[in-house]
């Protein structure tokens, strides 16, 4: 490989522009195309970004035809998962921004195809590269809380319902789940590594998106904009998880890790309306334990960090390309969280518990 990598968008919105913003800072990536469905908006892309040299088209097998290292997927969730195999069939290295797809029978063979090709296929989960969230995993893994059976996470904005393709069912698949309850299982997941999911019993509803009050496209809101779940691991150990676009409260709670020789509490970071949620940083960590008899309390310094964690992201998908590395985020973990957002999804449909049922090499 030469020592700068090619790099094709695939899809011209708003999460586009961040991956190009990322891009056009390292002296090694030159974005050479991008594409879009609707006529004409790649090459307004093209000159909003000052992509000097990009091609413009018109639909992704004519850009995945060029002379591609790698791709950035940047379209509504429905298309991720066709999208993603093509890119990769057609040679290509792929980011895909997250929800991974719609359904885990999507994920199943994005996986399946990553394998039979070898190439790379990463997730855009950015919040993992916060230090704050790697020192939560670092203080979960060490076994200072002894073994961790019940862990709460979620978060709710109390305004925070975005319109256009995220309302959507046949383009966005999924709400609040999808756009920030990925999120939060991954900050609860990565830290617990990423055990095997088994059954979920969840409720989802939209009071709020379906309602002219509180959202100016409440007739064409498909999707859910609240949703809570019970979910049990294979490992016996189980997850309270709740997500909200919207509600009547300012917050629904920390995270909580309770393990059998201490408990971590962990708060969000910001105020406002839209805090509260895992696709940001943390505000405050607590070890709670016992020490000498007496019932201890111990504050875990935060780091303050001027990070740009989008960067890291798309930084070091660039770096696996170039480098021949795995995947920075890899698909074995986020499956898992894919199968999760399906069995809430189905649970919450049929009023009942589901068995998640994943294939035994994922």
């Amino acid at each position: 490989m030469s020592d700068t990598i090619k790099i094709g968008i695939i899809g011209s919105g708003g999460i586009a522009g961040a991956h190009v913003n990322a891009y056009k800072k390292m002296s090694d990536v030159e974005i050479v195309a991008v594409t879009d469905v609707i006529e004409g908006k790649a090459e307004e892309f093209i000159k909003q970004h000052d992509l000097q040299g990009a091609k413009a088209f018109t639909g992704h097998e004519a850009l995945l035809e060029e002379e591609l290292d790698g791709v950035s997927i940047c379209t509504p969730n429905v298309a991720h998962h066709q999208t993603t195999i093509d890119a990769l069939r057609a040679g290509k290295h792929v980011l895909v921004e997250k929800p991974m797809s719609v359904t885990l029978e999507q994920a199943i063979e994005m996986v399946e195809v990553e394998r039979e090709t070898g190439l790379i296929l990463t997730i855009g989960f950015q919040p993992r590269y916060d230090p704050n969230m790697k020192e939560l995993n670092r203080i979960v893994q060490s076994g200072e809380l002894g073994h961790v059976y019940y862990v709460e996470t979620g978060g709710g904005r109390r305004r925070g319902m975005p319109g256009g393709t995220f309302i959507r069912k046949d383009l966005a698949g999924a709400g609040a789940l999808a756009d920030i309850g990925c999120y939060s299982l991954d900050f609860a997941l990565n830290a617990l590594g990423y055990p095997k999911p088994v059954t979920v019993s969840a409720y989802g509803s939209n009071h709020f998106g379906t309602n002219p009050k509180y959202h100016p496209q409440a007739d064409q809101f498909e999707v859910e904009d609240f949703g809570v779940a019970l979910i049990r691991f294979e490992t016996g150990q189980v997850l309270n998880f709740k997500i909200s676009w919207a509600m009547h409260m300012d917050s629904l709670g920390a995270g909580l890790f309770l393990g059998t020789d201490a408990g971590l509490k962990v708060q969000p970071a910001g105020q406002g309306p839209w805090s509260g949620v895992w696709d940001g940083g943390i505000g405050s960590m607590t070890i709670y334990h016992d020490l000498l008899g007496h019932h201890t309390e111990s504050a875990v310094p935060v780091i303050n960090h001027g990070l740009d964690i989008f960067y890291e992201k798309v930084r070091d998908f660039a770096v696996a390309v170039k480098e021949g590395k795995e995947a920075p985020i890899p698909t074995k973990e986020i499956i898992r969280n894919q199968a999760i957002i399906d069995g809430i999804l189905r649970s919450a449909d049929q009023q009942r518990e589901v068995d998640i049922v994943l294939p035994k090499d994922m």
